[in-house]
Parts: structure tokens; sequence; C-alpha cells
């Protein structure tokens, strides 16, 4: 088995690699079919190509594959989370959310991560690596092969930051919406960042046509400073800076993710200091009843809390809405299902 990941290829560099072999072009369609249309785990599969083609590929690349480790459901309302299993032996987690319009599966694009939010389970441990290409698009392929369902759109805003990883995503988008694979419209896509703004920039020149979820939770630098670290490099008005050209650059709304904690960020005069600095960037704010975890004392408040939020936020002209939470009875918040399963080793 050789040593290059060869389902990480976007399809302009298999045939460049289809071409350094001496083969004819064609090939790389053929062989793009094979790993992510048909999905196969090996190169003898691939039963239209020549045997000393198989073989040569073989010698030189590995296919990619994950395998499902611990795998819950939820009895509330059949949310899956899976815990997979790297090459490495590292692990990471994706989670399967039915809606009524489809399903939707949030996927990791590291191992552990950086960025070191308070709030959120995945970071306590560190980065341990970054995820391939082929490692993202696998937490889907297995999730649908698993499932047996489509996945209809994908959110990057399980374990790690995306834009941390950036060259990396980009090619798993590239390779996800080829229409000779999976061929998922970017519109289904939603990709979510702590706010690098440099990234935020540079997504911006490429025009995609996802859509961006900003993690601010906080209405001002004074509580984001508490619980985000990378407010310290990029404080609130340059992030909302970059994201006002990001929405000039590509016309597509932003939606900015707001975890509210109780006693930190919830109260009403915090809901008048965000509606003043989002005001007029038609943007959308996703409120999230912060999940519990041991190790940060951070507690949510109650139902009628969040919807005052709501509705003072509305009332000042700032569209929005509460995340229905799904998998609350199988540690469905990213970071979870993977630190009890590192302790019980």
């Amino acid at each position: 088995m050789g040593g290059l990941d060869l389902k990480s290829y976007t399809f302009p560099e298999l045939e460049t690699a289809v071409a350094e072999l001496g083969l004819p072009r064609f090939r790389a369609g053929q062989i793009f079919g094979w790993l992510h249309e048909k999905r196969v785990s090996t190169f003898a599969e691939m039963s239209n190509l020549p045997a000393s083609l198989r073989g040569q590929l073989d010698e030189k690349f590995y296919i990619n594959a994950i395998r499902i480790k611990k795998r819950l459901v939820s009895n509330i309302d059949g949310t899956v989370k899976y815990l997979y299993e790297l090459r490495d032996g590292n692990c990471v987690e994706a989670v399967l959310m039915r809606y009524r319009h489809g399903n939707s599966l949030c996927i990791s694009t590291q191992v552990g991560c950086r960025m070191g939010c308070k709030f959120c389970a995945s970071t306590l441990a560190g980065r341990v690596r970054d995820l391939t290409a082929s490692e993202m698009l696998d937490e889907v392929y297995t999730a649908q092969a698993d499932s047996g369902e489509r996945v209809d759109g994908v959110v990057l805003m399980g374990i790690g930051e995306p834009l941390d990883n950036f060259d990396n995503v980009m090619a798993f988008l590239e390779i996800l919406s080829d229409a000779r694979g999976l061929n998922l419209s970017l519109r289904h896509v939603s990709l979510s960042t702590c706010g690098l703004v440099d990234r935020i920039y540079e997504l911006a020149k490429r025009k995609l046509q996802l859509t961006l979820s900003v993690s601010l939770h906080a209405p001002n630098d004074t509580i984001r400073n508490l619980s985000m670290p990378i407010n310290k490099k990029y404080h609130i008005d340059r992030l909302l800076e970059a994201c006002r050209d990001y929405f000039e650059a590509t016309g597509r709304r932003i939606s900015f993710e707001y975890a509210l904690i109780a006693g930190v960020n919830d109260a009403p005069e915090h809901a008048a200091e965000l509606a003043a600095r989002l005001r007029g960037m038609g943007a959308h704010v996703n409120l999230i009843p912060v999940n519990p975890v041991a190790e940060t004392g951070y507690r949510r408040g109650d139902r009628a809390a969040i919807e005052r939020f709501q509705h003072e936020l509305q009332r000042l002209g700032v569209n929005a809405t509460i995340r229905r939470e799904l998998g609350a009875d199988i540690s469905a918040a990213c970071g979870q299902l993977r630190r009890q399963d590192a302790a019980l080793e």
C-alpha cells in the first residue's frame, strides 16, 4: 500500500496525478467516480481499470477509511451521534440530525481544537492534528452508509476550527460539491468559525455559496475576552468589519451563533448592545442554550430567559431564532463523547 491519500485529491489534482503516471485523461474520471460515487475501499474493486493500473495505484496511493467506534441513537428525536476512529487511532465525532427538510450532518474538521473557547468540550485537551479532506468526506460517506439515508446538508461545527485547517477544508468542499461525486450544493453547507479574521477575508475571495456562521457569544470585548481567547487577537469590531466585507463580496447573509450563559451574557442590556453592533448587517442570530460541560462551570438560563433575549433582539430589529436542541439524551454536544471514550481507555 502506498503513502499518498488519493481520496483527498480534488478532480484537477487527480487529473495531474494521472498525467504524471502517463495515463490517458479519462482515467481520472473513472478513478474519481470509484472513490466518490461508488465509494470503494480498495483499488481491486475498480473493475473497469486494467489490473496493472490497479497495482500501480496500490503501490503509490491508499484509499482512506474510518470506522464507527461508537454509535448512540437518541430515543427522543432519532439523532445519531457517531464516534469515528481514524487510521491512526485518533477519534472524532459527527452528529446526524433529521429534519423535515432532510438530513444534516455535523462533522469535525480537526482532532481536538486549539482555540480555547471556555464553553466548548472540544478544546479541553487542545489540538492533536488537522483532518484531511478524505477524513472529512468519510465522516459523510460513513454516516450515509450506516443510516441508509442521504446526507442533504453538512455543518462544519463539530470538533475543531474549520478555518484553522483552511486548505484541507477547501479541498473537502470542492470534492463534496463536485458533480462527479456526492454533488452536494454548497448552499447546503454551513461553516462555523470562532472568528479567524484573516481567513474570513481569504474565504470571501473564493465567493463560495456556503453559509458562514460566526461564533460571537458576546456583545462586547470584555465578555468575549473571558470565554474566547481568539478575541484578544481579533476584537469584535475587527471581526464584524471582516463579516461586512464577506457579505459584500459574496452576497451571503452571515449567521451569528450566540450561546446564552446564565449571568454572563444573557441580560437585556446585552441584547441591546448586540443589536446595536449587528443592526444594518442583515444578520441572523442563532441563540444557543449553552451545553453544560462539567469542566467549565457555565450554566444555562431557563427557557423564559432565553425567549426574553430573543424577543428583545427582534424588538430592536435583529432577526433571532433559538436553536432546536437535538440528541440531548446522547451527549450530542461536540467533544463530549470523545472525552468520555478517552476517559474509559
